[in-house]
């Protein structure tokens, strides 16, 4: 990955102010192994090309964290309240998941079984579009994207090889298309 488009990225993600408020509200709750990831930083980088104004099209600010300590619902809802009270006023929405309970719940909800992660950036590492696998680590700042910067800044959508999910990735990239036509989808 080059120091170019990394620049490039965190430029485009924090001219969206509610990228920085979030990343430091998230830091100030250090959460274990807390991200701010998905679409409120690629989608930053596909507004720009689209010159549509910074948040544009965001639906939520997504915040990962890792905790296998208690995978009880009760456990992560404490955290999603904590949070929520953490992120009031900024008039976002913030989806906070732990990635230690996400095979929990995955079948249910899209059907197909999900293996136990690891870690947040496990996480990450299987979003369905292989360029929006992308979060930046609240306690140092540091960038994570396995898959790189280029597909994100060149508007193309791959299926991520390590979550292989062509019906949900044919969707999603449809639906990123419509608000963004730039795109273009490479099956």
């Amino acid at each position: 990955m080059g120091a170019a488009l990394e620049t490039a990225l965190f430029d485009a993600a924090f001219a969206d102010p509610a990228n920085g408020a979030v990343l430091e509200r998230l830091r100030a709750l250090a959460l274990p192994q807390g991200f701010l990831t998905a679409g409120c930083l690629f989608q930053a980088v596909w507004n720009q090309v689209a010159r549509h104004p910074p948040g544009w099209g965001v639906k939520d600010y997504d915040v990962f964290y890792y905790d296998a300590a208690d995978l009880s619902f009760e456990a992560e809802d404490a955290v999603i309240r904590r949070c929520a009270e953490a992120f009031a006023g900024l008039g976002v929405t913030v989806e906070v998941k732990n990635q230690a309970r996400v095979h929990l719940w995955y079948r249910a909800r899209f059907g197909e079984d999900y293996p136990a992660l690891v870690s947040a950036r496990d996480g990450i590492d299987r979003y369905l579009i292989d360029c929006t696998c992308i979060g930046i680590e609240a306690a140092s700042g540091a960038l994570y994207a396995p898959s790189g910067l280029d597909d994100v800044f060149a508007g193309v959508l791959r299926i991520n090889a390590r979550h292989p999910q062509p019906a949900q990735f044919f969707r999603k990239a449809e639906d990123y298309r419509r608000r963004w036509p730039h795109l273009r989808i490479e099956a």
